[in-house]
């Protein structure tokens, strides 16, 4: 028994190969899983699977079933293929045949693969859509390493910026991306391309750091609050804005960004973390009174020197943006703003530094809330 397949055949150094549109009801059929984490690595021809990839990826099929998209699985043959050309007009257009029991291993696209099998226990109409398969002969293991190595070792992670700049489906990107419009004091001055910023750089900030504490402020964002939230968005970093003096001035053209953060480190992503995740709280702590109790903001000392920062944000001259980093620094400016703390969270900021000075300020906020909401 034999499967056939529409193809093209072509030639790629001294390899003939074929690309050929295969069924998704055929992948995991035709494609069978194979447990490499059992061999030794140097016995191996693929990765080992990560299996928290797979849901992820087969969520992200079922999410956008109109409008998915994957690049093709590349994979190795161990048969006799049968190609009959369409024509003589075109002798590298026809139909591919293989022993349905071929020995098939794939290159790349393993978690592809897997993620095709899991959508389709949910879908099954899925099931006659196609990807393209591209097939090369088998020629043994040191072959199937050299071409792991080969399809893998150029490939780049896209900057998490891009990523958020180009995914239409994301609404926190797109809340994102409206708050660097809305909110002056980001207008330009938000880096939409690099996941860190060059040591001179113009920009304030960068999208992906942005992106994460607007997330952080907001949680989930669905179709129907959205206009809502992004509302409240530009609302909480307009007045966020309003309470840091050295944004302002670099609105102005009164200090040089590179400037501001050679002192400061409330442009960073580990703060504005904070900063959303300390504002999701006094929402919901304070939903009437928020806007006025975050003016408390301007009362915390950003400067690199205050050693506050020491072993939350900081350790040395360095800003750390490690995810412990983060929950404590929120917890931080949670403090400091005169929320309450839950017992985590004052262990884990007892752990990172020594926060009675911090403590004894939070008594002083504590003494004047009254008086800054009135």
């Amino acid at each position: 028994m034999k499967l056939s397949f529409p193809a093209m055949r072509g030639k790629m150094g001294r390899r003939e190969y074929f690309v050929a549109m295969v069924k998704l009801s055929v992948v995991s059929k035709m494609f069978k899983f194979r447990d490499w984490s059992q061999l030794p690595a140097d016995q191996r021809a693929q990765r080992v699977i990560t299996k928290n990839r797979i849901p992820e990826i087969a969520r992200y099929i079922l999410d956008n079933e109109d409008g998915y998209l994957f690049s093709a699985l590349t994979v190795s043959y161990d048969c006799d293929p049968e190609f009959t050309a369409l024509n003589r007009e075109q002798p590298n257009i026809g139909l591919l045949e293989i022993p349905f029991d071929a020995d098939l291993i794939i290159n790349d696209g393993q978690h592809r693969r897997a993620a095709i099998e899991e959508a389709l226990k949910e879908n099954p109409n899925l099931g006659d859509e196609t990807i393209s398969v591209v097939l090369f002969p088998f020629e043994g293991l040191d072959r199937m390493q050299q071409m792991f190595s080969d399809l893998n070792r150029t490939a780049r992670t896209t900057a998490k910026s891009l990523n958020i700049l180009y995914n239409h489906r994301d609404v926190v990107s797109q809340i994102t991306l409206v708050v660097t419009e809305k909110v002056d004091v980001f207008k330009n001055l938000v880096d939409k391309d690099r996941v860190s910023l060059p040591l001179r750089s113009n920009k304030l900030l960068t999208l992906g750091a942005l992106y994460d504490a607007t997330k952080a402020l907001l949680g989930e964002v669905s179709i129907e609050n959205f206009d809502e939230q992004q509302a409240f968005a530009i609302d909480f970093w307009n007045l966020v804005a309003d309470q840091m003096p050295e944004w302002q001035k670099v609105r102005s053209n009164d200090l040089k960004p590179v400037e501001l953060r050679q002192d400061y480190i409330h442009t960073h992503a580990v703060v504005l973390w904070g900063i959303g995740a300390a504002g999701r709280t006094l929402v919901e702590e304070h939903p009437d009174e928020w806007g006025i109790r975050l003016r408390q903001l301007r009362e915390i000392n950003f400067c690199r020197t205050n050693k506050e920062w020491q072993g939350i944000a900081m350790h040395g001259a360095d800003v750390v943006n490690r995810r412990q980093s983060r929950l404590d620094t929120g917890s931080f400016i949670k403090m400091k703003l005169g929320l309450s703390l839950s017992p985590a969270e004052e262990r884990s900021l007892k752990g990172a530094t020594d926060i009675s000075t911090i403590l004894t300020d939070l008594k002083k906020f504590a003494a004047r809330k009254t008086e800054v909401v009135q």
